[in-house]
């Protein structure tokens, strides 16, 4: 339907055309019968719908492919740099057109000024506003902003804070302690959830697996209780559904464009996002800091559950899952003895304790304490 229509189109258009055409070529010829004035006219309107039947599947061809291209080239361009690109180009061309107006009195030439400044302020708009997209973005999303601090702060003259964003990571949605932390009061500003991280979730929690399936549904449960319980901020980010990089890549490049802080604990996201100057907080740093200071010397209690790594070695914990290593405890396996810290040995994995039995096993008195943390060390 489209084809027989534009084809109908073009016909008229070249009948018209001719039409005129051979108008203006008769216009002089006032000594000519107005039989065939009108003959020669309406002869050349034929022969132009004629032609423009014959090349109108041609022209439509030509018009469509050029569609085609021209839809598939903005489809690749991101919206943000349209968007720009048009606002830049919407300002060159006012600019031209005020700039047209005042040349245009220009003997001979005058008339050409318009065009010319349109086709090259119109150009350097767009290619300005491409290259400041980041600028002109930030002014058009400031500018809300701005109007809603002021209607807040109005009789305040105190300065508002700039927005704090913590963008969480996979792994400590999964781990669940984020919302404990949260709940103390101890993370401020705004949690940040990408929508790639919610779409990583959501794929772990429909895993056929049932270990990763509880772990996925432990994480919605987890975000869910953060949204609906507590009262912190909560943003879910839209990031580019078709960008292919990987997980930690795109975290790491949220992370810079928020210029926030990724809050996790992946000991490589970490690396990664601090190599790249992102500032990361990690929650088993986190929970190592808060752990109760232990100093050689001090005694406590602890029951001694396993054999050690090195021959003689007993191996017990505390409350909060820190490790204790004793020296010749390997015979007091099931007991709850009275123990003399000799040592502590403190590593982003955790902590580890070294101690001895404040009595110690007549068999493992020719040990020294240097020499067991040496051998568990080793």
């Amino acid at each position: 339907m489209l084809y027989r229509v534009s084809r109908f189109l073009i016909t008229i258009l070249f009948a018209v055309g001719g039409f005129t055409l051979a108008r203006t070529l008769t216009y002089e010829q006032v000594t000519w019968p107005i039989e065939i004035l009108w003959s020669v006219l309406g002869l050349s309107a034929i022969v132009g719908a004629v032609i423009g039947f014959i090349v109108a599947p041609w022209i439509y061809r030509q018009i469509v492919q050029f569609t085609n291209f021209i839809e598939t080239s903005l489809y690749k361009i991101p919206t943000q740099e349209i968007i720009s690109g048009a606002v830049g180009a919407i300002v060159g061309l006012i600019i031209a057109t005020l700039l047209g107006f005042s040349f245009s009195r220009v003997p001979i030439v005058g008339p050409f000024f318009p065009l010319f400044f349109s086709v090259i302020l119109g150009y350097l708009g767009w290619s300005l506003g491409v290259k400041k997209k980041e600028e002109l973005i930030s002014i058009f999303s400031v500018l809300p902003r701005l109007l809603k601090d002021k209607e807040k702060g109005q009789g305040s003259g105190a300065p508002k804070e700039k927005e704090i964003y913590k963008i969480l990571d996979t792994s400590v949605i999964i781990d669940g302690r984020i919302a404990d932390i949260c709940k103390t009061g101890f993370i401020d500003g705004t949690l940040v959830i990408p929508n790639f991280i919610l779409e990583e979730l959501r794929h772990i929690a429909d895993s056929s697996d049932l270990l990763k399936r509880n772990r996925g549904r432990r994480g919605l449960d987890i975000l869910n209780k953060i949204r609906k319980e507590l009262d912190i901020k909560v943003l879910i980010y839209e990031d580019d559904p078709n960008d292919m990089e990987e997980v930690d890549s795109r975290l790491v490049r949220v992370a810079k464009e928020l210029k926030g802080e990724i809050i996790t604990n992946d000991f490589n996201l970490n690396k990664v996002a601090q190599l790249q100057g992102v500032k990361v907080l990690n929650i088993n740093d986190l929970a190592n800091a808060v752990k109760p200071v232990v100093l050689p010397g001090e005694e406590m209690t602890v029951q001694i559950i396993k054999e050690g790594k090195e021959p003689g070695q007993g191996v017990g914990y505390l409350d909060d899952g820190t490790m204790i290593v004793i020296e010749n405890g390997k015979k007091l396996i099931g007991e709850t003895v009275r123990v003399t810290v000799t040592s502590v040995l403190q590593t982003s994995a955790g902590r580890m304790i070294f101690a001895k039995p404040k009595e110690m096993p007549k068999e493992g008195k020719q040990k020294s304490v240097e020499q067991g943390e040496y051998q568990c060390l080793t």
